[in-house]
């Protein structure tokens, strides 16, 4: 029996998954999560074959919830699951050694079959990601992406900043000292060579972030 575990804090989604996973795959038990920290519980104590997740879960800093999955349990197949950006978010989850990443608006049928594909321990890539990663390899004079720079957790802080989040928010948000997003923030700054949140938020929606 094929046991996946649904990560989403919406019940809309994880209900609907499961009605498309029930439909398509026979003998499949599912649980769900609605956060990063039930998620993780049930990581440690069950052995899924699948981990559909949201990349934007409520108090979770998904690139740690990646990281940390994958450390305890180096052979989980985890199934990005967002709205955000494929030609930006997908990349650095797949980096991460996520399994793949699909959009919430991906049509039926592409979601059907990025979960199978996930299920046979294949990386599921949409064509459209497929081809923007070729170019990336044969077009060496493509501008380059200034975000790249960033670590995962700088780019999980630029996320939130260029919502227009403050550094108090941002570090009860994440669960860390205002300080520690202070020093990050500088060296976001000094990585991007902006000097203000109007240049950051600029550069995110050149780059197709925001």
């Amino acid at each position: 029996m094929q046991h996946i575990l649904l990560v989403d804090d919406h019940p809309i989604i994880t209900d609907s998954l499961k009605i498309v996973i029930e439909n398509s795959i026979a003998h499949c038990k599912t649980d769900v999560a609605n956060d990063g920290d039930a998620a993780f519980e049930k990581i440690k104590h069950n052995d899924y074959d699948l981990i559909i997740m949201d990349v934007s879960l409520p108090n979770t800093d998904s690139y740690s919830m990646v990281s940390n999955i994958l450390a305890i349990k180096p052979a989980s197949r985890i199934l990005m699951f967002s709205m955000n950006s494929e030609e930006i978010f997908a990349k650095r989850y797949l980096k991460m050694g996520a399994m793949g990443f699909l959009r919430k608006d991906a049509p039926l049928d592409e979601i059907k079959n990025a979960i199978e594909t996930a299920l046979k321990n294949n990386r599921y890539m949409s064509q459209e990601l497929r081809e923007n990663l070729l170019m990336d390899v044969l077009d060496h004079n493509k501008r380059e992406n200034q975000f790249d720079k960033l670590s995962p957790r700088e780019f999980e802080i630029v996320q939130h900043l260029v919502h227009g989040e403050s550094v108090s928010e941002i570090s009860k948000k994440l669960n860390l000292h205002t300080s520690t997003i202070g020093t990050h923030k500088a060296r976001i700054f000094e990585k991007l060579r902006c000097d203000n949140i109007v240049e950051l938020v600029t550069m995110a929606k050149v780059h197709h972030i925001l």
